[in-house]
This record gives C-alpha cells, structure tokens and sequence, in this order.
C-alpha cells in the first residue's frame, strides 16, 4: 500500500483504550440489566469496568508507562528514599494543602449539598482518609523515580510552605492551582451525573425501546450519553503519570475558563430558565414528527448519529478526557475530521432535536428569540473551541496537527471552500498567536 505524502500526525492515544472501556462498560451493562442493578454504587461500578481495561491496555499493550512525556526514569535504579524524602515531604504538604482548599470550597457552595452533587460529597468523604494515607507511599515511589521530582506540586508546596522550602516558580504554582480546579470542578459534576445516566439506560425496557422510532432513537441516544459520562469521569480522575494521563498545562486564559463554566452548573446559561435557554413556547422534535413515522425514522436516526459522534469522540481521549487541559495531542476518530466533534456534534443536535424555528404558540417572536438564543449558545462554543486552540498551540504537536487538518480533514476543507479561503500547502501556516 502507497504510503500517503503528507501523513496524519500520530496521536497520545492509540483506539485501543477507548474500545476497551467500552467493552467493559457495555459488558456491566448487561450485567447490571440481567439482575436489575440500577442504584448509585452500581453506577459507580460502571466507571471502573470502563476505567479498568483502558488502564490494562495503555499499560500493558501501549506501555504508556515507557513514554518520555511521563517524565520517569525506568532503565536506571530508582533514588534513595532519603534523597527526595525533602522533596516528597514538600509536595504531600502541598497536595494536602490542594485537597484542603477543593474541600473548603465544597463547603461553601452550598450548591454541593442539595441533588445529585451529594452522591460526589459523600462519596469523597469515604475516599479521603484512604487517599491520605495513599498519598504518601504514592509520591515517594513517584520521586525515586522521576527524572526531575520538582515540578508544579513541589512548587506548590514551596509556596504553601513558604521560605523554609526556598523560593517557588510561580508560573509552576499557578498551573498546579489551574489543574486542581478543573480536576476539583468537574470530577464532582461527573460522578453527581454518573448514577441517572447509567439508571436511564439499566431500567429502560427493550421491548418498549423497539415499540417505536422515538422511543428506540431515546433509549440509544441514552446509551450514548451513559458512554460519554462514564468514559468522561474516568479521565477526571486518572490524571497520572505513570499512566502519561497526567495534565501537562491547564488553560491559562481567562476567557477559556468563562467560556467553559457558563456551560456546566452552577454557572449554566443555556438551562431552564437561563439567558441563553431557547425552549420557550417550542416542544421536541417528537411531537413534531407525531403521525409521521417515516419522518421519525429519519430524524431520530440523525439524532443518534450525531449523539454517536459525541461520545465517539470522547471514547477516543481513552483516560485522558478533561476540559480546559491538555493531556496529550489526539488525532485519530473523529478528530481526523475536525478538531472539536463533541462540539460540532452537539450543536447540530440541538438544532435538529429542539427545531427552534417552531412554536407552538404560533408567535413569530418565540420563533426569532429562540432561534437567537441557539445561535449565541452556538457561539459559546466556537469561544471555547478558539480558547482551547490558543492554549493549545504553546505546543508544537498541536501546531503540526491544527496545519494537517487544514490541508486534509473534510471539515476544515468544506469550510475553507464555504468562505474561499486557500488551503494551506504543507508547512505553510504559521504558528498561531
């Protein structure tokens, strides 16, 4: 076979992880179906059949161990303990400080402790003495090995230490704070999101989900959904690097940060209710297409389509998925053929599915807010695509990736032939600003 003049980039992660999350999520799945386990902890359970192989795969088959990015030595012999036992000690005092401040802030918003958020809460609560006690053994065996032990929780902890353990990079500081927010953020959102989306698609009856197109494009756009939250949480929580899961930088732009927070709660916009919320007076795109079964088949199997996508393209980041962070380059899946198909995706969705340029209030002004509304929520994430492709481009990889999608990928081509823009040539663009 001709090998291609102008090759894809490799990519962190390899199909394999992702797959074998997802066939050890369906495989619990249908265990969980047989003897009707829909509570919580069975959802739970669920992370970890998906988290267990990807971990198994990346370890054993990709040896993601072996990378240069994890930063460990594994040829020579590991240090003695006393020679990074300072350095350990200081970054415990400042992980422990890290875990300090996360908890406190759960404390306070008090949005934590009504809902689905109590599941994370209590949850935590029952992790944190063994994640304590783990901790300890954990950065010590990490130390001995790690070619440079000083990295952003050492400079963290010199900061939380202060002058005893010298003067910190404070560059350092701030990623660490950036990537412990994320982590702390939107590791409790997913796991308080974890236990209805696995119940959804465990309590659903297969024969009701064949009764009809809307109802089988419901139950499959559930399964999908169920895929992305597992799969999605195992990423928040193996940011390791003996796995090279680990975050290398957390966006450091503040307009990525309010681009992402005004999607998720607290902070949503596009909610119930919310500035952004394009539902008013207008109804699903089932009870437009009610009597119209033809109609239903091929609206629903779009549906689904771009819910596939959706969570296709998070099974690719296999243990690496997280917002606002970069954790490898991927470029295989979907992203072979955009750079944000989670995005893109999901929009179409919400278009097709909530067809805002019906009413059924018959008002021509429900019709315009609504269909303005979607647009703005639309352009909330193309903000947050262009803030994750300006973080993102510190990095050489990225760069190479962003140009050889502009000359192949169908996305970027369509759009560069809708505005009359030139392909770049190979080696043409220039790195972004």
């Amino acid at each position: 076979m001709r090998k291609s003049a102008d090759p894809r980039p490799q990519s962190a992660v390899s199909h394999g992880v992702g797959l074998a999350g997802l066939a050890g999520l369906c495989l619990w799945a249908l265990v969980a179906r047989h003897y009707g386990m829909d509570g919580p902890h069975a959802g739970l359970a669920a992370v970890a059949a998906c988290g267990a192989p990807m971990v198994l795969w990346s370890l054993i088959v990709d040896k993601v161990h072996r990378n240069a990015s994890t930063g460990i030595d594994w040829k020579g012999a590991p240090r003695p303990w006393k020679d990074v036992r300072d350095i350990s000690l200081v970054k415990i005092a400042g992980l422990w400080a890290t875990w300090l401040a996360i908890a406190i802030f759960y404390c306070v918003a008090r949005w934590y402790w009504d809902g689905n958020y109590r599941f994370s809460m209590e949850l935590f609560m029952a992790a944190a003495p063994w994640l304590l006690a783990l901790s300890i053994p954990y950065v010590l065996w990490l130390d001995r090995r790690l070619i440079e032990p000083r990295d952003a929780g050492y400079a963290f902890g010199q900061w939380v230490i202060g002058g005893a353990a010298g003067a910190p990079d404070m560059r350092e500081v701030a990623n660490h704070a950036r990537a412990w927010a994320v982590k702390g953020f939107f590791l409790a959102f997913m796991i308080s999101i974890v236990p209805g989306n696995f119940a959804s698609v465990v309590q659903w009856r297969i024969d009701e989900a064949f009764s009809h197109p809307v109802a089988l494009a419901a139950f499959l756009i559930a399964v999908m959904f169920m895929i992305d939250v597992c799969m999605a949480t195992v990423g928040y929580m193996l940011t390791m690097k003996p796995l090279d899961s680990h975050i290398r930088t957390a966006n450091p732009h503040l307009a990525g940060w309010v681009a992402a927070l005004i999607c998720y709660p607290p902070f949503v916009l596009m909610g119930n209710g919310g500035p952004l919320d394009y539902h008013a007076g207008g109804a699903e795109w089932n009870v437009w297409t009610e009597g119209l079964p033809a109609l239903q088949w091929i609206l629903g199997g779009w549906l689904v389509l771009l819910t596939g996508i959706y969570a296709w393209a998070t099974v690719a980041f296999g243990i690496r998925f997280s917002n606002l962070t970069h954790r490898g380059i991927l470029t295989h899946g979907p992203y072979r053929w955009t750079r944000h198909p989670a995005y893109l995706s999901k929009n179409l969705f919400w278009w097709f599915s909530a067809l805002p340029f019906l009413a059924l209030s018959g008002s021509l002004t429900d019709i315009v807010r609504n269909c303005a509304l979607l647009a703005a929520t639309n352009a909330v994430y193309f903000w947050r695509a262009r803030t994750e492709e300006k973080h993102l481009s510190a990095d050489p990889d990225y760069r190479a990736y962003s140009e050889w999608m502009e000359r192949n990928a169908p996305v970027p081509r369509f759009f560069a032939w809708l505005t009359g823009r030139k392909r770049p040539v190979e080696g043409g663009l220039q790195p972004a600003e």
